[in-house]
């Protein structure tokens, strides 16, 4: 069983008080989108130091500025500019710094107040830039995917998939692999997906309101305020966090397809604050080993009941051609395709969303795996989140996906297997190197360098499986 939160892990959770007393950071200090010289850091100003009697985290008129520093005590610190915190933009405030050294530690914390006269600091976190293109450095970092609050906090009454396993106390700090994931000491993270449910409450996110009310919840619990104060991450939406199970950009039900993506940028460090015409889909380099590619799954796509064929898409032919040609551009030794839902499996019959479901998307799934075969691409392997149970998979054409499954158990489920006539994969022709035995929630470690290494952890770190490709 997990220790009661210390005193070490208070101190690293932002959520005390301000210069005045009515102003509180209790979704703590996220840093996002890092680079070799670059990085966007970003704060919530709220009225309460958690949730309030209706369940959500008001927010709080007021400033916001960032220290940055190389050293803790904060001696050399430059300033950011103060930027006011707002309901418009959900009382959030984001920075970009520019000018970062590779590879060094940096540490940050936000300046707030109600004017920049009577700001002050708040508690302090770090990150690390990424290494320059041609470090020859091992580069380790965690993934996670498919955080149900709602199943989290209400067990078999929300119709949980997997164990009710949360304590007491765990509803209080949060979900526990967020304290195995600190443990882990990953240089990053990444979201890939389904970080909050829309669709199940209540109360359910149809507007505007209440959409930002899921954020406030899932973000507000020490364990997660805690990790993402030393922790930086590259976020993913998919169709829990856009509209609901399964959306495409097609029908009337809130919340609709421009608000879904609007309000996943406003929320994440992702891209500048107020940026215009934000392209979702990135590759950001890590090293001589590293290069990742994170994928937008939901604002590009065709409608799901479309007929599979060359005209239907999930990524848009802008952002296929960009990944093609990107891929054959890059000398990274491991090249990573972070997608937010599968594209070997296999999956459920009865789905059609994703690139792996009969009657969905395979046909462009192909297309992909023959293109890297065609143009003789190497070292490329999937990892995609939206499956709740953990597998090992290997297509055809010899490109391994690793699916990270969900981050709480009470989301987590059994899988389909090759050869289960439930399956996309009746005939059982996938090679599917590993399952987990028993669903769990948890996360995948996974470490580039001369060989690529992943484990698959559960909940409280404990290591399941790991898988070691070579060149």
């Amino acid at each position: 069983m997990r220790p009661t939160l210390t005193a070490a892990l208070l101190a690293l959770c932002p959520i005390g008080p301000a210069a005045a007393a009515d102003l509180f950071l209790a979704q703590g200090l996220m840093t996002g989108e890092v680079t070799a010289d670059s990085a966007l850091v970003q704060t919530r100003l709220t009225a309460t130091p958690g949730l309030d009697s209706d369940g959500d985290v008001p927010g709080a008129t007021g400033v916001v500025a960032f220290d940055v520093a190389a050293s803790a005590d904060f001696a050399d610190a430059t300033r950011t500019p103060f930027r006011p915190a707002t309901a418009d933009r959900d009382f959030l405030v984001r920075a970009r710094l520019d000018r970062l050294d590779p590879d060094t530690i940096y540490h940050v914390r936000p300046v707030f107040g109600p004017t920049p006269e009577d700001a002050t600091p708040g508690p302090p976190g770090r990150f690390r830039t990424a290494p320059a293109a041609d470090a020859d450095v091992p580069v380790r970092f965690a993934m996670g995917s498919c955080m149900h609050y709602f199943k989290f906090m209400h067990g078999k009454t929300a119709k949980a998939s997997g164990p009710v396993t949360a304590t007491d106390e765990d509803k209080r700090l949060g979900y526990p692999s967020f304290a195995a994931l600190r443990d882990a000491r990953p240089r990053f993270f990444v979201g890939a997906g389904d970080i909050v449910y829309y669709d199940h409450g209540p109360p359910k996110g149809e507007d505007r309101a209440t959409m930002r009310r899921k954020w406030h919840e899932q973000f507000r619990f020490p364990r997660l305020t805690a990790f993402f104060a030393v922790t930086p991450a590259y976020w993913l939406k998919d169709d829990h966090d856009f509209r609901y199970n399964d959306a495409d950009l097609r029908g009337t039900r809130p919340p609709g397809p421009t608000l879904g993506s609007s309000v996943f940028l406003e929320q994440l460090p992702l891209a500048a604050q107020d940026a215009a015409d934000v392209t979702s889909y990135r590759t950001r380099r890590h090293g001589k080993h590293l290069q990742l590619w994170f994928l937008e799954g939901r604002d590009h796509r065709s409608p799901n009941k479309m007929p599979d064929g060359p005209d239907k898409s999930i990524w848009g032919v802008d952002q296929r051609d960009w990944l093609f040609e990107t891929l054959a551009a890059s000398d990274a030794t491991w090249k990573l395709v972070v997608s937010p839902t599968p594209m070997v499996g296999p999956d459920d019959k009865r789905k059609t969303d994703n690139h792996t479901n009969l009657g969905g998307f395979r046909y462009e799934a192909e297309l992909f795996f023959n293109y890297l075969k065609d143009a003789e691409i190497e070292n490329v392997a999937l990892l995609c989140g939206d499956r709740h149970w953990q597998y090992h998979s290997v297509h055809a054409t010899g490109v391994h996906e690793f699916a990270v499954g969900s981050l709480n158990d009470e989301n987590s489920r059994r899988g389909r297997k090759p050869g289960d006539p439930k399956s996309t994969d009746p005939d059982g022709l996938i090679d599917q190197r590993w399952q987990y035995p028993e669903p769990t929630g948890g996360f995948v470690v996974v470490e580039a360098g001369e060989t690529l290494t992943v484990q698959f952890r559960d909940d409280q770190g404990d290591v399941g499986y790991r898988a070691k490709v070579t060149e």
